[in-house]
């Protein structure tokens, strides 16, 4: 009976990881999310670099480890995409190429994993590189993913930022106004504190962007 009870007791605590894993609270997905803030909000230059590169090795050995974790998946495109934002140049590019095809690999395995974040991702990623020959970037393809991420987080800060920022590129100011000003009132991550100041402080500045275009257009 007791050995029965062990190796009972052993079963569960060999499962309970994997089910955690399966519900996104894999604590590797926590320390890519505070170590990307800190890289993307906190380091500029060489340090910003080192940073991004170290990520990147890990969150492709967190993926190789688990190729079925969406939150993984994503968050590998998150840091790529972002590293390729901060690189620009040639070398930009082919990161953004892997960034979408971790965040399709994504979408494959679960498509509303963190509010649906790769829809977020994916259409800022699609509104930012170059369309055909250079790039895969596509207004089209763009404004629907971003719409698919606001019609499953209607009240994120991300969904309606990024979608905001689409807006302002295509020069609709008003409409991009109203997004940041939800985006602006969106309900505090406390397990991102980092993040959500470093994307508060993105948002004013494209508010006063929005707001001069505005004022520029009345007079």
């Amino acid at each position: 009976m007791y050995l029965t009870k062990l190796r009972a007791t052993v079963l569960a605590l060999l499962i309970i990881p994997a089910a955690l894993l399966a519900e996104g609270n894999n604590p590797t997905v926590s320390e890519l999310q505070h170590d990307w803030a800190i890289a993307n909000y906190q380091l500029k230059g060489d340090k910003q670099e080192a940073a991004f590169e170290s990520l990147i090795e890990r969150a492709d050995a967190a993926v190789s480890s688990n190729p079925k974790s969406a939150e993984l998946l994503i968050w590998n495109g998150i840091i790529k995409s972002s590293y390729a934002g901060a690189k620009g140049g040639l070398g930009a590019l082919g990161l953004a190429k892997a960034a979408r095809k971790s965040l399709e690999k994504a979408l494959k395995v679960d498509d509303k994993a963190l509010n649906g974040s790769a829809y977020t991702s994916l259409g800022t990623l699609y509104s930012s590189v170059p369309g055909w020959p250079v790039g895969f970037g596509s207004d089209k393809k763009a404004v629907q993913l971003l719409e698919k991420a606001l019609e499953i987080n209607p009240d994120g800060i991300d969904s309606n930022y990024f979608y905001a920022d689409y807006l302002l590129q295509q020069k609709e100011f008003e409409k991009a106004e109203q997004y940041l000003l939800k985006a602006q009132s969106a309900a505090p991550r406390p397990d991102r504190p980092v993040a959500d100041a470093g994307r508060q402080e993105e948002i004013q500045a494209a508010l006063s962007v929005a707001r001069k275009k505005m004022k520029r257009s009345d007079s």
